[in-house]
């Protein structure tokens, strides 16, 4: 996409790259269920090659330039809901009878033209739930012209750029393993950006971070009758005056990598009365610069080039103190960091322990309905999500310690707010030793600490400062609430949901 958001009457701008004849387009909105919305060609197949990798790596392509492929245009209809929306790409061969018997009817039976054209396209079948994620499909977020103006109190942030990250450009039958984790390409600080990982966002690749996160919370959004607007990182980066319209910003899934701009605006956010809930994990790890009229991101991590690590320490982490990082750890605006939390071996998404979350402080409204106990009435504590793949695939965790009652408590050593109370936690123990050949690996990150300096635990939590801000503090919260795999998750995310989003509303533009 040109850009992966874009309000309704405005142009769509898309990138293309086919030995096809032609090519149709097939939009969708995720909702209750996938629901397709139009089909928008035919449009002419261009083939263009992808850019070969700058450092000589044999048969992968460029992650850090635009592809510049062949551009299209759409333009989205005034009626269109605000939502997140998939792009199916749909390839043709052109029938060369059929073509000529209509261009010598043209002037006679027009309507036999589109007759033949819906009657090619249909020759493919719809997508439905099942398909979401596959090649051949884009996303892009729709949004109102006037943020606000649908009158939803709560904006969902589609954490874009770290599923860039991770993209490796590859399409079904050719792997270019293309990413900032896949043959990466680093470079010196220079007049087009600072030092490190470059990684553009104008690259192909196919939709697997939307179909596993959001469309399972997004339907349960949705069936519950939650009114929610969109944005990508990009919008929150450039705008500081985004969140205004709203009481609730929700971060879902997977949300790694953050600018220095997106990160002010949503503290600034907090400060001034608005609501966070972080319904993810591994937040806010990684900084990224915004390059190239924002259409690219520079990133100094420790990610191997080739056989190397190109530049250690890697300055874009956003704990460490200078000059070794940002000296901003993420956990004093999420309240739990993946420093103190970790990562379970193995594929993604990967089997783990299913005990859930010790329950503390259950009078907490957060559990208000849940019937769920913490033992200070004498029995055991009950385990929040016991039984499903709720803790991980990634998970963040406060510094803590324990009282005399063994009730979890941050201490705020590593920068979490004193405020911070923690609701939930799962002791992450024993540490595995690391495939990365840094401290710890990825289960305590690839962290310069000359020893654990505590117990790694992941934990759920919030605390207050101006507005309140809520983590989950676990990548598949919104898989296990979206498909309703335990009834205790679900009551505590609409507790979090109606008490953070009920205030202030938007007036609803008529």
């Amino acid at each position: 996409m040109e850009r992966e958001s874009v309000p309704v009457g405005r142009l769509l701008g898309f990138h293309v790259s086919t030995d096809a004849e032609e090519f149709r387009v097939r939009f969708y909105r995720l909702g209750k269920e996938l629901s397709f919305v139009a089909e928008s060609g035919p449009y002419p197949g261009v083939p263009a090659a992808p850019p070969p990798h700058p450092d000589g790596v044999p048969e992968h392509a460029s992650p850090a330039v635009d592809w510049n492929w062949p551009p299209y245009q759409y333009v989205v209809p005034d009626d269109w809901r605000p939502g997140i929306y998939l792009a199916q790409f749909v390839e043709e061969q052109r029938d060369f009878e059929a073509q000529r018997d209509v261009d010598e009817q043209r002037d006679v039976d027009e309507q036999r033209d589109v007759e033949r054209a819906e009657h090619r396209a249909r020759s493919v079948p719809l997508l439905d739930d099942a398909h979401i994620e596959g090649f051949e499909r884009e996303f892009f977020v729709v949004r109102p012209r006037r943020a606000g103006a649908t009158g939803a109190r709560i904006l969902y942030k589609k954490s874009t750029y770290t599923r860039h990250a991770y993209n490796r450009a590859d399409r079904a039958d050719v792997q270019r393993a293309a990413s900032l984790y896949d043959n990466p390409v680093h470079r010196p600080a220079g007049p087009d950006g600072p030092c490190g990982h470059r990684l553009s966002l104008h690259r192909p690749g196919g939709v697997i971070d939307l179909a596993y996160w959001d469309a399972p919370f997004i339907a349960w959004l949705e069936r519950g009758g939650y009114l929610v607007e969109y944005c990508t990182d990009l919008d929150l980066h450039e705008d500081p005056g985004l969140l205004s319209s709203y009481r609730l910003l929700l971060s879902v899934g997977h949300d790694e990598y953050w600018s220095a701009a997106m990160r002010d605006h949503v503290a600034d956010f907090v400060r001034g009365g608005g609501n966070v809930a972080f319904l993810s994990a591994n937040t806010c790890w990684w900084r990224v610069h915004p390059v190239d009229a924002n259409s690219a991101f520079v990133s100094d991590t420790d990610h191997h080039v080739g056989e190397e690590y190109p530049h250690l320490p890697a300055t874009d982490q956003w704990w460490p103190a200078p000059p070794d990082g940002v000296g901003e750890p993420e956990n004093a605006l999420t309240g739990v960091s993946f420093r103190n939390g970790g990562m379970w071996p193995g594929e993604w998404p990967g089997d783990r322990p299913r005990e859930g979350y010790r329950v503390q402080h259950a009078d907490h409204w957060v559990y208000e309905g849940t019937g769920l106990r913490d033992g200070s009435d004498g029995g055991p504590a009950d385990a929040l999500g016991a039984g499903t793949p709720l803790i991980g695939y990634e998970c963040d965790g406060a510094a803590f310690a324990r009282d005399a009652d063994g009730v979890a408590y941050a201490t705020g050593v590593d920068g979490t707010p004193e405020s911070f109370l923690i609701l939930g936690i799962y002791l992450l123990d024993p540490v595995h030793e690391d495939f990365h050949h840094l401290k710890w690996g990825h289960w305590n990150c690839p962290v310069r600490e000359a020893a654990i300096t505590g117990p790694r635990a992941a934990t759920m939590g919030l605390y207050t400062a101006g507005g309140t801000v809520f983590t989950a503090g676990t990548t598949d919260w919104p898989v296990v609430c979206g498909r309703e795999l335990d009834a205790g998750v679900v009551r505590v995310t609409r507790n979090v949901l109606d008490r953070l989003s009920g205030a202030g509303p938007a007036t609803p533009e008529r």
